[in-house]
Order: structure tokens, then sequence, then C-alpha cells
């Protein structure tokens, strides 16, 4: 027996094919990657610096509320606006387009309200600051 005698059998049965009618329900329609928006990954860094107290969990939750104030000011916008708040501080406020000034104004409010919220139970923080980085 030859290799194509092997895996070209002229027994094999014949394969049947099932018609799916037009009308089948959602659930079995075929998935279609055009109708699926994309996920937003957290594409910055958050942390605390500088905190006197080495308590980690309690450095843990004041990031993360930090980062959830930030996101509920800023929305998806979060690293588009520090980008903005940078431009913003490294040149001159006329070399910068409308919607860039808008931005780096909206920074410095959520960046001062998240610094409030992530701050709120710490107690001593004369030092500390957060350093956000986009990645």
């Amino acid at each position: 027996m030859t290799q194509a005698e092997l895996f070209l059998s002229r027994d094999a049965a014949p394969v049947q094919t099932v018609a799916v009618p037009p009308d089948t329900p959602e659930e079995d329609a075929p998935f279609r990657f055009e109708d699926v928006e994309p996920v937003h990954l957290v594409t910055y860094i958050a942390r605390l610096a500088d905190y006197p107290h080495p308590a980690a969990d309690a450095v843990k939750v004041a990031e993360q509320r930090f980062r959830r104030e930030l996101e509920r000011q800023l929305g998806d916008d979060v690293v588009p606006a520090l980008r903005a708040f940078q431009n913003a501080s490294e040149s001159g406020e006329s070399d910068l387009t409308k919607d860039e000034v808008a931005l780096a104004k909206r920074w410095i409010k959520a960046f001062d309200a998240a610094r409030t919220a992530g701050f709120r139970d710490l107690g001593d923080t004369d030092e500390a600051y957060f350093d956000v980085r986009p990645i």
C-alpha cells in the first residue's frame, strides 16, 4: 500500500454538510470580530513614593483609591491628559492646541481630586507623593 492509497482512501464515507437556515438565533450565529469593542487596558502606573511608613497594605489601598478617582475623573483620557499636562509644562500655552490645553486643565483638577482621595487615611505624608507614568 502506498501513501496515496493510505491517506486518500476511496472507500471513505462521503462527508455530509448541513446548511444553516438564515434565521438562526443570535447565540448560534458565527462570531464576528467586527462587532467586538476593544478592551481598554491600563496603560499607566500610579505609585505612592516617599511614604515614610512601611505599611504595604496602606500603600496599596491608597494607590487603588488614587487610581480609581483618577479614572473616575478622566475615564479613558488618563494617559492623553497626562501627556497634555507634560507638554503644557514643558512648553508655552501658545504652542498647544485648545484641546490639549483643556485636557491639561482637566488633568490638574483630576490629579488634585485623586491625590486627596489617595492620602485620605494615610496620616503623616509630608514628603509622599503620587507618581504617574505611562507604560
